[in-house]
């Protein structure tokens, strides 16, 4: 049955009216992994701003476990009036694959507001392994065996960077996961592990110092902040690309309008000149998107890494 015309009209009034009025209370932002963790540094960063431009607190909340499901969870069951916000990960597109039983579905039940940022994580070891290159640390793999890696959690970005290694490479290796970022970089620099992934601008301070060596980052190009450091694909790899993004989400059902505010202001502050050299001094790329662009790019990403984890047999026990 086709609505009347003044009720429809009235319908897009009403929400016009919210988008105008919004925010008029403190915003909740969920982050699915550690405070501390490269994710959390960059969702603070935008929570931030977002308080000093509307007035109102955007209160960032950590919600780690089982590669950000618990915090996914949260926000899908949270009211679709965009005050409970999800600041999340390229893992977010592990949970199909991984977690066939999530009590939400990544793509029906998120709204993509906007990508934030493109960044590389970054294969590192300690110097004290004696390892100086990607090739070297593939001969290390295959003549020793019984290596391990870290990453911070199954179907994390580091997770997914490690295991599309192990696979482009022909490795046996043992992952081994940890509750957050933080916890992997001070077993590699210990030699804990033998090697890890972890997002750059948590390793940055640590590779300037020399406690820990960076043989090669994941994108498709070298990082600024890492001139030296070849890709993956100069290293050893051709063909290796792996982009640990960052991005922001609402519920499925949130009003357009609060959806288009909110992916505006993330632009908006991805625009600004000291955010941009921040998130460039961490070795982040901005990269602000419309919904529209972010939630066609998130469903390639699904697509994308569900063929990695099928491929290596990755499974939740």
């Amino acid at each position: 049955m086709k609505l009347p015309l003044a009720t429809l009209l009235l319908g897009t009034l009403a929400f016009t009216t919210q988008a105008q009025q919004f925010p008029s209370k403190p915003i909740r932002m969920i982050v699915g992994f550690t405070a501390g963790s490269e994710v959390d540094v960059i969702g603070r960063m935008i929570a931030h701003e977002m308080s000093e431009k509307s007035g109102q607190r955007v209160v960032v909340d950590n919600r780690p476990g089982a590669g950000s499901t618990v915090a996914g969870a949260i926000v899908a069951g949270a009211n679709a009036d965009g005050y409970t916000l999800f600041f999340n990960s390229v893992s977010h597109a592990a949970t199909p694959a991984l977690y066939p039983n999530a009590t939400f579905d990544t793509l029906r039940d998120f709204a993509g507001v906007s990508q934030a940022t493109s960044l590389p994580n970054v294969l590192i070891i300690a110097p004290a392994a004696g390892i100086k290159s990607v090739k070297e640390l593939i001969a290390m793999v295959k003549q020793k065996g019984g290596i391990n890696y870290g990453h911070a959690g199954v179907g994390s970005g580091t997770h997914i960077t490690g295991e599309l290694f192990r696979q482009m490479a022909d490795l046996t290796l043992t992952h081994i996961p940890y509750k957050g970022v933080p916890e992997v970089i001070t077993d590699a620099m210990t030699a804990r592990l033998n090697f890890a992934y972890a997002p750059i601008g948590n390793t940055l301070p640590f590779i300037k110092d020399k406690r820990l060596l960076a043989l090669a980052v994941s994108t498709a190009t070298r990082s600024p902040a890492l001139p030296d450091v070849p890709t993956i694909a100069e290293a050893g790899l051709p063909g290796y690309v792996f982009d640990h993004w960052y991005g922001l989400f609402a519920p499925a059902k949130t009003p357009r309008p609060v959806v288009n505010q909110l992916s505006q202001e993330v632009a908006r502050i991805l625009n600004i000149a000291d955010i941009k050299d921040k998130i460039s001094t961490r070795g982040a790329a901005v990269k602000a998107s419309t919904p529209e662009a972010f939630d066609q790019f998130v469903r390639a990403e699904v697509e994308k890494i569900t063929k990695v984890m099928k491929a290596g047999g990755v499974k939740i026990n």
